[in-house]
């Protein structure tokens, strides 16, 4: 039962690599490159969580920060990885923080005032996320530039010529 739910995931995860990756190298270097997450950071949070939920019997909620931290940059790395997306995945480890403290406080003793980081790092992931995904999608399309530059002429234009909105 073990040996399945171990060798699914990895033939899975082989097998949608070697599909959109065709004709790439398939040699064990590159294998490694690319799940390397997976291989070893996953687990690592996985086996955190494992010690919370069964092992100690729920008493530990310690082991949950480390366990989400893990888990979610083990997921972002391996993304990243999969995509070549490290310049705009990066705020992900931000929110791997927030999720590790999320899972501290909605499991453990629910703390009011560890909302604060929880918030705090949320906002600044998604934030950076966004601005860095933002621009990672028009640095890839060339005719949005000019776009711009007309959308600002004519803003600048019909500011200029509208004269219903006199300033007194």
């Amino acid at each position: 039962m073990i040996k399945r739910a171990v060798l699914a995931p990895v033939l899975l995860l082989l097998g949608v690599y070697l599909f959109l990756n065709p004709g790439g190298s398939t040699g064990v270097g590159t294998i490694f490159a690319t799940f390397w997450p997976t291989l070893f950071v996953i687990p690592l949070g996985l086996f955190f969580h494992w010690l919370h939920f069964s092992l100690l019997e729920s008493k530990k909620t310690g082991l949950l920060i480390p366990g989400g931290i893990l888990l979610g940059a083990g997921v972002v790395s391996q993304i990243a990885a999969l995509f070549d997306l490290w310049s705009v995945v990066w705020p992900g480890y931000i929110l791997a923080v927030a999720v590790g403290l999320f899972e501290f406080y909605w499991l453990g003793s629910r703390n009011k005032w560890l909302l604060i980081p929880i918030n705090i790092l949320t906002v600044l992931g998604l934030l950076f996320l966004a601005v860095f995904s933002l621009d990672s999608m028009l640095h890839h399309v060339v005719f949005v530039q000019p776009l711009i530059a007309l959308a600002f002429l004519l803003g600048g234009a019909w500011l200029l010529v509208d004269r219903k909105h006199k300033v007194k």
